[in-house]
């Protein structure tokens, strides 16, 4: 079935010039029209990744991370997660290269298999940036995780029935959860139904 998307209708400002208001190393914040939003410097693009794993038993497990995040002001839950490119002399690096680094950087696992799902956007009411999701699998634990020396990162290994329940205790003890974290509550990005 193919859908007919030829009859949308753009923003009255989506043709006026975008400004740039101010640049940093990571960011840019940006004006377009009465529209105000930040986006990536550099064209930095992120990757994303649904890391699951799977006992002998066939009991599959999803790889979460946690961090304080400053701009919330308290530790949020997220999927592992990282910038393509944002090293010096890597602007060539691939989506799928990033997310094998960050998953090994942040997780101490890596992957067989890493296939990308397709780019989306978190929050594009305000933010231009998009990223790359890949769901990870054929896992092998390689080193502590923890990310690099000026990071903190958490790792969590959840049991994928146990996913609403530690969720919602995560919410409960007053943390942040990222919303990509929904994604994992739905079987077509897991890759199947759930055990």
């Amino acid at each position: 079935m193919t859908r007919d998307f030829s009859n949308l209708t753009k923003d009255k400002d989506a043709d006026q010039p975008e400004e740039t208001r101010w640049e940093g190393r990571f960011i840019t914040a940006k004006t377009r029209g009465r529209w105000e939003y930040v986006g990536r410097a550099r064209g930095i693009r992120a990757a994303a990744i649904i890391a699951i794993d799977e006992d002998a038993d066939g009991t599959r497990h999803v790889i979460l991370v946690s961090q304080y995040r400053v701009p919330l002001s308290r530790f949020s839950l997220e999927i592992p997660a990282g910038l393509v490119g944002d090293d010096d002399g890597g602007e060539g690096e691939q989506a799928a290269e990033a997310a094998a680094r960050e998953l090994e950087e942040e997780t101490g696992y890596r992957a067989d298999t890493l296939e990308v799902l397709g780019e989306f956007y978190s929050s594009p009411g305000m933010v231009s940036e998009c990223f790359t999701l890949l769901r990870a699998t054929g896992l092998t634990k390689v080193g502590k995780g923890g990310g690099l020396e000026d990071e903190t990162i958490n790792v969590h290994r959840v049991a994928l029935r146990d996913l609403a329940d530690f969720v919602a205790d995560w919410r409960a003890a007053g943390h942040a959860v990222d919303v990509r974290i929904g994604m994992l509550l739905t079987p077509e990005y897991l890759g199947e139904k759930l055990r």
